[in-house]
């Protein structure tokens, strides 16, 4: 065991880089596993019969019992299971009960518009929350302020609180039907991004301030910071080099955190504003027990989510002034 442990510590020392990769690919695959598993596990603990649903309750038994077989839901969960696994790793997605539509061609049609959304929220949260809790963090240091940190504390505190749906309904009462400064719903251009991305990015950008403003204050609070403050080392310099890069590793962790909450968060804000993206239909396909949708949409979602926490790892990686890979 002993010389198994020393192996691997040497391989680490050589190949860092490929060490780490390959061990988040590994927990990135496992992941994966889980998420397709739970997509098809979700779906079935919903009650009811989803052929009878699609077809209509006046349908024929012997068309309904045609179609079961036909979708193979009349064998055992363990059957359906492994021809779940088999057609996804051919690439087929299957079809939709309740359109008869290839659902390859739905995600396909509907994905954009989601991701678009959520790239957008997940940049808004990032600009305003790592450099505005940086400075809240700087101009209330030392007790400084007290007005203003107690004035932070009780919005930041407000807007994490409020859910995204309650969000998505104030905006749209507010500045779509009361001011008609941008449309209500769908997708009619760049004006139609403003509230959605607004109503996702809220309540993470607050929360994420409060942290980025608790991890620069312990970072200003550090001896190797104190030390380059007595030097009179110049502001950009002691900000850029000492404080930002030990302050947002942990804050750009917890963002990594935040992120599957926002992607969830797409599912309502989506309903909320007709928005026609994968969430929207997911929400529709729960309701009318489509499974290949419902299991389809579930399953790209996980992986976004995986996917960008994976991105996370790397740059936590590269950031990290403590991190073996960046001193190798």
């Amino acid at each position: 065991m002993t010389t198994v442990s020393a192996r691997l510590g040497a391989l680490t020392r050589r190949h860092p880089w490929g060490v780490f990769c390959c061990r988040r690919a590994v927990r990135l695959t496992l992941s994966l596993l889980v998420v397709v598993t739970a997509s098809f596990a979700m779906i079935r603990l919903v009650p009811g019969d989803p052929v009878r649903a699609a077809l209509g309750v006046d349908a024929p038994p012997d068309l309904v019992a045609a179609k079961r077989h036909q979708l193979g839901l009349d064998t055992g969960l363990s059957a359906q299971y492994w021809r779940y696994l088999r057609n996804l790793f051919q690439g087929d997605l299957g079809v939709s009960l309740v359109t008869g539509e290839p659902v390859a061609d739905l995600v396909g049609a509907r994905l954009p518009a989601t991701l678009l959304l959520a790239v957008l929220a997940f940049a808004c949260v990032l600009v305003v929350a790592l450099p505005g809790g940086l400075l809240a963090a700087v101009w209330t240091r030392g007790g400084r302020r007290p007005r203003a940190e107690l004035a932070f504390t009780a919005t930041t505190s407000a807007l994490a609180g409020v859910p995204d749906f309650v969000l998505a309904a104030g905006l749209t009462a507010g500045l779509a039907v009361g001011l008609r400064l941008f449309p209500a719903a769908g997708d009619l251009g760049p004006r139609s991004y403003v509230l959605p991305v607004l109503a996702l990015a809220l309540a993470p950008a607050a929360v994420l301030l409060r942290i980025v403003r608790v991890e620069t204050l312990k970072v200003l609070a550090a001896d190797h910071v104190r030390a380059a403050r007595a030097k009179r080392l110049p502001a950009a310099p002691l900000w850029l080099r000492h404080v930002a890069p030990n302050a947002l590793t942990a804050s750009l962790t917890l963002a990594g955190n935040l992120l599957p909450g926002l992607i969830a968060g797409t599912v309502l804000v989506e309903k909320v504003f007709a928005w026609p993206g994968i969430g929207s239909a997911m929400a529709q396909s729960v309701a009318a027990q489509d499974y290949a949708v419902v299991e389809a949409t579930v399953l790209v979602m996980g992986s976004a989510v995986l996917v960008v926490n994976f991105l996370v790892d790397l740059a936590l990686a590269l950031l990290d002034p403590r991190s073996v890979i960046r001193e190798t």
